[in-house]
């Protein structure tokens, strides 16, 4: 029997076991990775560049070792010689499988590059930036009263624009002297000052008067994705935003997994910490270049991100929040040099970190929170931030506002689900399925068009349906519940049971086939164990909504927001069938969008921000679901659909499930109605 290795692809976390010696290119193909080339593997193209990645895998069970691929061959010698390999790099085509490996794709060696679903929202914001110009005239020098070029700049600041005290770095002093005598003493500051009353800094200085653009940047380092905002910030319009997929993923796609990683690989967190930051200049890069700016123009940054990223980042070691009591290294907002973060910013910029709310609350929570207020509504609001960590809100002005968070995994990301795959063109984002006949119909990205409407094929013609995005879940397994396809407890009925060949046995249990194989032998099917996956994920973000109310002491909530990059996709009714949230009136149910991004332009375009959430964060009641022992009750409970005992009142006005069961031996007409509490 010829000897087999597992290749695991990230960011899909498509895996399978192929021959030893294999091309990654070949394993990519076998697998349905979307790994690009041109040349048709013959080494010319580059297209196919993966970084593997080696040590232990806690997540995927699996250890790599550094000899998992083969050596370095003379084509990729002679390609890194003339044109270069980014490090750690191997050529797809040129590397064969020789042990298991866990291999990431970088997004410019993806077929379909991912559409990262975080936007500026469009959103009123006080201005008043940390960093402002200020044009002066300075004294020039005198042999009679001998002072310092800087010293007279600084006078001139503090008597022209009432700014006394102001200093410069090294990178100022370089070019100061010639930039004074070429303006004739006249000259144009960007100064950086935290706050009313706070010691100014110079940041840069240009000869004569200059009303060119200051750009800052507002990002949301998130687990999955990096977002980042390049704004004006004299104007506070947003002149570009970008965003990649994180480059940890490769370390582990949730949270623990990364902390498993830097516990079980010496130097994991080193590691881990370089592959952000790597990727956050490549994200500053692709702002800058696309409105003719580079780098070093961004004078003034504002980073959100969970604890643990905030962590890596900083290039501190997560293991304490792997394990109780979670504590952080510090919860304080922060105020860094770019260059101590090793960011390709402007030398003397700032960066600015929103302060966490808990051990696994972070900035990003904070971020909501200075977006949202849910401190300052008038009606209970349940804020909830949907990721592959949930971070969840309950307040209002008069009982203030409580804090958690819930592992819910990647699985509503599309990770983990048989045929799932991250927000894509050719990716299901919308489904219907017919009640009666069961057939399903659906939209990809890239098409505004029904998969039963004429001229769809035509409209998916380049990128085929490849597979089913987090909102696409949502909506298809909420789809079946309403269809009598999935049961409360989440079962798929038989043929029989159903009345629909689409339902087909697959081991113990059964599988909806949605669209059957095309050309390249893809079909997308959902199985039970997908709806294992959903039910887990969906059951830890009800579970801490329902653990806040307990502690507030109701049942109900006035509004939802459901905030975040994949938030701002979710239909609130498949939602609430799912059984993700608690029950509210529709029309209470809204999107913020990425709000985290939204709450760092904030602190980015207003200093005043930050000091109201640093103080609003010292006011919130955090809630540790890990130590709470009601969160395993709400769990079981949540785990069927869309509750076994609570009730939803307003779900079950405008629409009626099926009440069937699919448990062995069941006809598909049986199981009692789930009697519902209150």
């Amino acid at each position: 029997m010829d000897e087999t290795a597992l290749v695991i692809f990230t960011p899909s976390g498509k895996r399978g076991r192929v021959p030893v010696g294999t091309t990654v290119l070949e394993a990519a193909r076998k697998l349905g990775v979307d790994l690009d080339s041109v040349c048709g593997g013959r080494g010319i193209c580059s297209k196919c560049q993966v970084s593997p990645g080696t040590g232990s895998f806690p997540k995927h069970n699996v250890t790599v070792a550094e000899d998992a691929l083969s050596p370095w061959n003379a084509v990729e010698a002679r390609y890194d010689e003339k044109r270069g390999l980014p490090e750690g790099r191997r050529l797809g085509c040129q590397a064969r499988v020789q042990s298991d490996v866990v291999l990431d794709v970088p997004p410019e060696s993806q077929v379909h590059k991912q559409v990262v679903r975080k936007r500026a929202e469009a959103r009123e914001i006080v201005m008043s930036p940390a960093v402002r110009l200020y044009y002066v005239e300075v004294e020039e020098p005198d042999m009679h009263e001998p002072s310092g070029d800087l010293e007279r700049l600084a006078a001139a600041l503090a008597e022209q624009w009432s700014l006394p005290g102001a200093t410069a770095g090294l990178t100022v002093m370089h070019g100061l002297q010639p930039i004074l005598r070429k303006g004739e003493w006249k000259v144009t500051c960007a100064v950086f000052q935290s706050s009313e009353g706070a010691a100014p800094r110079i940041l840069k200085v240009w000869p004569g008067f200059h009303d060119g653009p200051l750009l800052g940047l507002a990002v949301d380092l998130g687990s999955t994705t990096i977002a980042g905002h390049l704004c004006d910030l004299a104007s506070g319009a947003v002149v570009a935003s970008s965003g990649i997929m994180n480059p940890q993923i490769r370390f582990g796609e949730d949270l623990m997994s990364r902390v498993s990683y830097s516990m079980m690989n010496a130097g994991g967190a080193d590691e881990m910490t370089r592959a952000v930051r790597e990727g956050m200049n490549r994200l500053i890069a692709e702002l800058t270049a696309e409105v003719g700016a580079v780098p070093r123009d961004i004078l003034d940054a504002v980073l959100v991100c969970n604890p643990v990223m905030h962590h890596l980042f900083l290039g501190i070691d997560p293991y304490e929040l792997g394990q109780a009591p979670f504590a952080l290294a510090t919860s304080a907002a922060m105020t860094l040099r770019a260059p101590e973060v090793s960011l390709d910013l402007h030398p003397e910029a700032s960066v600015y970190l929103l302060p966490c709310i808990a051990g696994h609350v972070g900035a990003d929570a904070a971020a909501v929170t200075l977006s949202e207020a849910p401190e300052k509504s008038r009606d209970l609001v349940l804020v909830v931030d949907v990721g592959t960590n949930a971070e969840i809100q309950l307040g209002d002005a008069a009982g203030g506002v409580m804090a958690c968070s819930s592992p819910t995994g990647p699985a509503f990301e599309g990770a983990q689900i048989s045929s799932g795959q991250r927000a894509a063109p050719g990716a299901i984002e919308r489904v219907e399925i017919d009640p009666a006949t069961k057939e399903p119909r659906y939209k990809v990205i890239g098409s505004d068009l029904w998969s039963n409407e004429d001229g769809f094929d035509l409209a998916i013609a380049t990128t085929g349906v490849t597979g089913i995005c987090g909102s696409g879940i949502i909506e298809m397994v909420a789809e079946m519940r309403m269809a009598g396809i999935l049961d409360a407890s989440g079962l798929i009925g038989s043929a029989e049971q159903t009345g629909t060949d689409r339902c087909f046995p697959d081991g113990r249990t059964h599988s909806y086939r949605v669209r059957d194989a095309d050309d390249l032998g893809r079909e997308i099917v959902v199985t039970n164990k997908d709806i294992r996956e959903i039910q887990m994920a969906k059951a830890a973000l009800y579970s801490g909504a329902r653990l806040l109310m307990d502690k507030r002491g109701v049942d109900t909530v006035d509004r939802i927001v459901l905030a975040g990059a994949f938030g701002a996709h979710i239909s609130p009714k498949h939602a609430m069938i799912l059984g993700m949230i608690p029950d509210c009136p529709l029309d209470k149910v809204s999107s913020a969008g990425n709000a985290a991004g939204t709450g760092a332009r904030i602190a980015l375009l207003n200093r005043e921000a930050r000091a109201e959430i640093e103080a609003t964060v010292r006011d919130i009641r955090k809630i540790e679901t890990a130590i709470e022992p009601r969160f395993q009750e709400h769990f079981v409970n949540a785990s069927a659909i869309p509750n076994a005992v609570d009730a939803f009142p307003n779900l079950e006005a405008i629409v009626t499930l099926p009440d069937v069961s699919f448990n062995t031996g069941g006809d598909g007409e049986g199981g009692r109605r789930r009697r519902r509490r209150g």
